[in-house]
């Protein structure tokens, strides 16, 4: 990994507590949008912004959702979720 960008990640401002920031980058700004869709759907979110990513028409859409504010099914996904450090593989990975 660059070190440059290492150093650039570590003094990003992290989003409040309940919060998580969201970046998309699709080949269409279509796809992009069409994800973020069903993540407000999911939680409460801020209004998105898109900026171009590469020269063929890809987007990379930013958004911030709010996990305390998830509707169903998220609510109920969230709460029987337990992240475990030592767990990094799903267990229905083949």
């Amino acid at each position: 990994m660059d070190h440059a960008m290492d150093h650039a990640m570590d003094h990003e401002p992290l989003p409040s507590e309940g919060h998580a920031e969201v970046r998309i980058i699709a080949a269409t700004p279509e796809a992009a949008r069409r994800v973020a869709e069903v993540l407000r759907r999911a939680f409460a979110s801020d209004e998105q912004r898109s900026y171009p990513a590469g020269s063929e028409g890809a987007t990379r859409l930013h958004l911030t959702i709010d996990t305390t504010h998830a509707a169903e099914p998220a609510r109920s996904w969230l709460a029987t979720s337990e992240p475990s450090l030592e767990d990094h593989a799903h267990t229905d990975e083949v």
